[in-house]
């Protein structure tokens, strides 16, 4: 419901909102779908222009491999100079388009604007019978509208996991933290272990039966009931729920360092994904700027054809300076003939520089294309690590897909930095852990005090009797009943001590050991805050970077497109572009690790802008 809102309408002024504007809702559906087929064609047509080339030059390349020999060959030749340079500054245009537009399309700007003539001038006219409202079929053009509206909504929410989903699966299946939870319920059945001891029951039989004055005596049977001293029993209580405290916040502990790791697992995944998406659109640039070396090199290649005529020249010159002997006015145009040709040789030398020049750089282009190829599947070999270890981090198969969101952007913290300290000290499982081992030993110490208490039992004696035959008598033969009191007598106090002296060294060791791993989570803090400080200052860097190269870029390509020159510095610019791209990829990674590793030590959620 809350996504039906974003697109402007609310499902009950639905019906208001069909009585009002049926017509504009036809003419509208009518214009959208006019317009995306006349954009499929123009973009059709877009592709067809700038692939002309590349076409061209693919077949030339099956047909004569490369060789530099027949690059002039006669589909050259038949282009001008000026078709060349035209068709250069078309695909300059073309990759200063695609450099401008936000969602990485390559529709150039006169692309647009025949659409925008062919809108005009085209024979689409709305007629008032196209506009007719129609009850039936409104209906339907409404339902087709809004289906595949919910449907895509559904996907969505079932396709764009976010990081809680996995955060929550891998809470319910990772095994780890099962078997650490279920070590914390087992101390949390230690309370119930704590109760009074087990009663004392004594049963003695006479094989011949004991005389005694009030008969003759069959048994004697003792219950005995021994009770701790006061207090013994809570104290054990209390000591066994703060042992289960501590496995608690092991479990606590075990389970911010699981989400640490998925959390940077997921920052390591985005962060390729955005490496390899960003290589991919620099590979796409040098597949145009190769395209562009080559146009540029073929406008190169006729110049070096019209310069073909050069023999006729030589032997002009030549036949000037064999009649050089009759006279010195002779000699003077002989002289005057010679200059043509040198002229001619240097425009030669001019035009296979140039030329040269030319095949270098597309083999330049190509050598760089390589390397980033390499080092594309390198990152598509790196993925599959990471999509193993974050697998089984959530306890799945190993080629189970994930669904990464969008690319990650720079977060702001809204906490202070002593802020987030404190945070830390006051929720870390860790020092909670240790504070409740703390109080256990206080309460064992407690129990070692009173233990050197005595302890007191209480019981009854039950002894039957039998009557007994006395001169023709019978005497005796009532049953005794008999109540009984015990105390314990704790004299050996050496071994009281001992305990107590125990449980007091337990609790300064585990006080030192609290304050050593506080004074390591304020390290840990302290890098943490460092890396992200740092990743903060270094996309703004970046940031910067990027927009001046790539008007540096834009420059560039304008002065090659007119001059043919430093296409090398494009080159450079174009890797500098990328390589300041990546760090900026890497800096937003480090940001969110740092923020990953606060996040597990406060064992909270980083409030973010």
């Amino acid at each position: 419901m809350e996504k039906l809102k974003d697109f402007g309408f609310r499902i009950s002024d639905f019906g208001v909102w069909l009585l009002i504007m049926p017509q504009l809702m036809s003419s509208i559906t009518l214009l959208k779908g006019w317009f995306a087929k006349t954009q499929t064609t123009a973009r059709e047509k877009s592709v067809k222009i700038s692939g002309y080339f590349f076409e061209n030059l693919r077949e030339k390349k099956s047909e004569n491999k490369w060789s530099v020999e027949t690059q002039t060959t006669a589909d050259v030749m038949e282009k001008t100079p000026d078709k060349w340079s035209m068709e250069a500054q078309t695909s300059v245009n073309q990759i200063k388009s695609a450099r401008n537009l936000p969602d990485g399309s390559q529709v150039c700007d006169f692309i647009r604007e025949n659409l925008w003539e062919k809108f005009k001038n085209s024979a689409f006219s709305l007629q008032l019978s196209d506009l007719k409202f129609q009850i039936s079929n409104f209906k339907f053009q409404i339902f087709y509208l809004v289906l595949p509206l919910c449907l895509s909504l559904f996907t969505y929410q079932a396709k764009a996991q976010s990081l809680d989903d996995y955060l929550i699966q891998a809470a319910q299946n990772n095994p780890g933290l099962k078997a650490s939870y279920s070590r914390y319920m087992a101390f949390m059945e230690r309370n119930g272990q704590v109760a009074l001891p087990d009663p004392e029951l004594r049963v003695g039989f006479f094989l011949r039966p004991m005389e005694r004055f009030m008969g003759n005596q069959q048994a004697d049977i003792q219950l005995m009931q021994m009770f701790p001293w006061f207090g013994m029993l809570s104290a054990q209580k209390e000591e066994a729920n703060y042992m289960a405290l501590a496995q608690y916040q092991l479990f606590l502990e075990e389970k911010n360092q699981l989400f640490f790791q998925i959390k940077s697992t997921w920052y390591e995944l985005h962060r390729l994904n955005e490496e390899i998406r960003i290589s991919e659109e620099n590979l796409e640039y040098l597949k145009k700027y190769e395209r562009l070396a080559l146009i540029k090199y073929q406008a190169a290649a006729p110049t070096t054809g019209g310069a073909a005529p050069t023999p006729s020249n030589q032997t002009a010159s030549t036949s000037g300076s064999s009649s050089a002997g009759a006279s010195s006015m002779n000699s003077m145009g002989a002289t005057t003939s010679q200059m043509p040709t040198s002229a001619n040789s240097m425009s030669n030398g001019m035009g296979s520089s140039g030329t040269g020049s030319g095949m270098s750089d597309v083999l330049q282009i190509r050598i760089e294309m390589k390397e980033l190829e390499s080092n594309l599947s390198q990152l598509e070999a790196n993925m599959e690590p990471l999509q193993i270890k974050f697998n089984q981090l959530l306890n799945r198969e190993n080629r189970e897909e994930i669904l990464l969101s969008a690319a990650l952007s720079p977060a702001i913290l809204d906490n202070e930095k002593l802020e987030v300290l404190e945070n830390i000290k006051a929720s870390n499982p860790m020092l909670a852990m240790y504070d409740s081992e703390m109080a256990a030993y206080d309460q064992q110490a407690r129990m070692a005090k009173l233990d050197g208490r005595p302890m007191l039992g209480a019981g009854v004696n039950y002894m039957p009797f039998k009557p007994r035959l006395e001169d023709g008598m019978m005497m005796g033969g009532d049953n005794m009943v008999m109540p009984m009191v015990t105390m314990t007598l704790p004299i050996y106090r050496k071994k009281t001590n001992a305990k107590i002296k125990e449980a007091e060294y337990l609790k300064e060791a585990t006080s030192l050991t609290r304050q050593k791993t506080e004074n390591l989570l304020t390290m840990e803090w302290a890098n943490a805050f460092r890396d992200w400080e740092d990743a903060e200052r270094k996309i703004r860097l970046y940031t910067e970077q990027v927009k001046l190269v790539d008007q540096t870029i834009n420059l560039l390509l304008t002065a090659y497109s007119s001059s043919g020159r430093d296409f090398t510095e494009v080159l450079r610019a174009q890797q500098l572009l990328l390589d300041y791209q990546l760090k900026r990829v890497n800096a937003i990674n480090q940001q969110y690790q740092s923020l990953a590793m606060l996040e597990m030590l406060a064992s909270s959620d980083a409030q973010l802008q």
